[in-house]
């Protein structure tokens, strides 16, 4: 009989967690979240400090009927979903539908899904994070308040059926406005003047963009302007001023986060948001690599940190110094700006295992796999 219950979110990684505990550990699913605001009421008690008022997801009832029973066999569990604020309300949600003993209760997060991340997670676990937990009770209790109070009046007003949000609504306001202005913007007219001057001793001409007089650039408003500024230059005496050398260094792009990914994945593999987060999640969850057996091949996919682990740092300096020399690494650590607004509870997005190269794993992953991963 197996000691411990560890419960994910996606069925997707029980197999491969499962493989990487043991006989001891029981890996069970919750499909997602198991409870949520009812949809027939807005399900929030606005005179009571704006307690929501939660209930089973309607089909999940003989999820948690089915989790409950693992619970009572289990000396301990471990409530392992998403390591973000969702993931933290699903934890809770789960520990309060299952009436979860305290004691007998952990939650861990792993933000890649291979063996060693998953076992040290196990070695530090910890409580339910409550701060994360009412973040995300208040995002959703504020698309509710939102969506609940405007969507019926753009159903009078404007077409049924029209949704109103959070963030959507903002964002459309936005568009809106920056429309209008394009709408006013009056053209105006303005011309611009190259020349070709021949250099003594060069077969090469080179060319000459004007910008003014020496009081200061001068802009070509008409053709007629145009005609007076060429007879002004026509007979004209031209020489360098001056000459500027100078060198750009081109830094190293820095790791994907969700939107950097999404954003380079449509410009160059014209993949949707939608189809990045699908195939980015089953790279996550895990993928069966000969020799390895099923594994997730990149960290967690919802981020908006470009941190990167001190082991993966080291890693990828020990591989690059192996494979291609130690004059190919950065001599200085690329450092990033914290943003107060970022969430840096996780690392940017990236390959778990510097050493399965895209060529090396293609043919066990899927085209669309293939041109993702290869891309992270």
């Amino acid at each position: 009989m197996a000691k411990y219950l560890v419960i994910v979110e996606s069925p997707a990684k029980v197999k491969t967690i499962k493989k990487f505990l043991g006989k001891n550990y029981e890996v069970a699913a919750s499909n997602g979240h198991v409870r949520d605001l009812p949809k027939s009421t807005m399900g929030i008690d606005m005179e009571h400090d704006y307690e929501p008022k939660y209930i089973t997801i309607r089909g999940k009832g003989e999820k948690l009927a089915e989790l409950r029973k693992l619970v009572k066999k289990a000396d301990k569990v471990y409530l392992a979903t998403d390591p973000d604020r969702e993931g933290e309300a699903i934890s809770w949600h789960l520990s309060t539908a299952l009436k979860l003993d305290e004691s007998k209760m952990k939650r861990i997060t792993f933000n890649e899904i291979t063996k060693n991340a998953v076992k040290d997670s196990l070695k530090n676990p910890r409580e339910i994070d409550m701060n994360l937990v009412d973040a995300q009770q208040a995002r959703r209790v504020l698309d509710r308040m939102v969506g609940y109070s405007i969507s019926p009046v753009l159903w009078q007003k404007v077409k049924r059926g029209l949704s109103a949000g959070r963030v959507q609504s903002v964002a459309l306001r936005m568009i809106c406005d920056r429309e209008e202005q394009i709408n006013a913007f009056i053209p105006e007219e303005y011309w611009t003047l190259d020349v070709m001057l021949k250099v003594k001793g060069e077969k090469k001409l080179l060319e000459a963009k004007f910008y003014g007089t020496e009081e200061g650039k001068r802009n070509i408003s008409g053709k007629k302007e145009l005609d007076q500024v060429m007879t002004e230059l026509k007979d004209a005496d031209y020489r360098v001023k001056d000459i500027k050398n100078s060198s750009r260094e081109k830094k190293a792009p820095l790791p994907f986060t969700t939107s950097t990914l999404q954003q380079e994945a449509s410009k160059v593999l014209n993949f949707s948001t939608q189809k990045t987060m699908r195939i980015a999640q089953q790279l996550y969850e895990g993928v069966d690599i000969k020799g390895h057996g099923t594994v997730g091949v990149i960290t967690y996919l919802r981020t908006d940190s470009t941190r990167v682990s001190d082991e993966a740092e080291q890693s990828a300096k020990e591989y690059i110094e192996e494979n291609f020399g130690k004059e190919y690494l950065a001599k200085k650590d690329k450092t990033t700006k914290k943003k107060g607004k970022i969430q840096d509870a996780h690392e940017a997005i990236r390959p778990t295992d510097i050493t399965l190269h895209p060529a090396i794993i293609k043919d066990q992953l899927s085209r669309d796999q293939f041109r993702l991963y290869q891309l992270i």
